[in-house]
């Protein structure tokens, strides 16, 4: 569906491209409206082993059947859940990725921020993270929303700071180029232990953790070394 462009729709716009008082790419509609391409395109494979990884952390917890992802996005995941059995509500702060979500997922949507979540006390088996966490300035804050609205744990898709890719986009982004990470914080499993630890302090919970996002050519494509593009994590509630 093509949208009709409004006189005023460049002012708003305007106003929306700053979040925590920073410009974001996800609200820019020259990156949110290629979004879904990406996935087609060069980074399919990767996308293969992002959702065997958290499918095999998930599955750990049979009793997860409800599902809540924030930072959505385009519902590119959030349509994927129901494949492992889980039902899922999807999130996102950008309006323009949910513009395009409406169309592309049955399920429910809400525009909301991850620091704020508009639901109560344990909605959900489960809060999901998929490459998103890394752009919330108050990352505590966001895990102690999401252990609130969660009843049995809490799911990270992460990007990895231990990974080559690392450097090469901070070189771009040197000559003005890739703006998708300017405002990213890259974790590795431990770093991203840290701020669970400090957020759910005496909480009981068990953690587990694995890697991906290795080269074509590597021998292996998931291992328990903190290596790779891509890392998932799930933090199991004891109590």
């Amino acid at each position: 569906m093509e949208l009709k462009k409004q006189g005023d729709f460049g002012l708003m716009t305007q106003s929306l491209a700053n979040w925590q008082g920073r410009k974001e790419w996800f609200f820019n509609r020259e990156h949110t409206d290629t979004y879904e391409q990406w996935y087609e395109g060069r980074y399919k494979r990767a996308e293969v082993w992002q959702k065997k990884v958290m499918a095999q952390l998930l599955a750990k917890d049979p009793e997860v059947k409800e599902l809540l992802e924030f930072g959505c996005g385009t519902a590119r995941f959030t349509r994927w859940w129901h494949e492992i059995g889980i039902e899922a509500t999807g999130a996102d702060l950008s309006p323009f990725m949910l513009g395009q979500a409406v169309h592309l997922f049955k399920g429910g949507l809400a525009n909301a921020d991850s620091h704020y979540m508009p639901f109560k006390d344990n909605s959900f088996d489960t809060v999901a993270f998929i490459t998103t966490f890394e752009y919330y300035r108050d990352p505590v804050q966001v895990i102690r929303e999401a252990a609130r609205v969660a009843r049995r744990g809490i799911a990270f898709g992460m990007m990895n700071r231990n990974s080559p890719k690392v450097l090469r986009r901070r070189v771009q982004q040197l000559f003005g180029k890739n703006p998708f990470y300017v405002t990213a914080t890259f974790y590795t499993p431990n770093l991203l232990i840290q701020k669970i630890n400090e957020a759910l302090k005496g909480r009981n919970y068990s953690l587990e953790w694995t890697c991906t996002g290795l080269p074509k050519w590597f021998p292996v494509q998931q291992w328990s070394v903190p290596v790779g593009d891509f890392f998932g994590l799930y933090v199991k509630f004891n109590d």
